[in-house]
């Protein structure tokens, strides 16, 4: 037996902002997630690992200028979304 539940959430302005910073951020990571494997890919590269991939789009993007704002979110939701793109890789092939 499952059961499910149903719930209303209704953040407030700063709570709003924090979950859009995040969701906009787990895009990003994701979009160049997908990039790198894509551009492997084209390239006849192997598959790219997922612990390089994470060094590669998370940790080193946060020390450029152009992305050091990814260190003002949860490290945890770059990662999820890499995992999200792992699951989606291994389901699509």
């Amino acid at each position: 037996m499952q059961l499910r539940y149903n719930f209303r959430v209704y953040p407030e302005p700063a709570q709003r902002h924090a979950l859009a910073r995040a969701f906009g951020c787990a895009r990003v990571v994701f979009n160049d997630g997908l990039r790198a494997r894509q551009e492997a890919h084209a390239a006849g590269l192997s598959y790219v690992k997922d612990t390089d991939l994470q060094k590669q789009v998370v940790t080193a993007a946060k020390r450029t200028d152009e992305r050091a704002w990814l260190g003002e979110v949860s490290s945890v939701v770059l990662v999820q979304s890499l995992r999200d793109l792992h699951t989606a890789y291994r389901n699509f092939f």
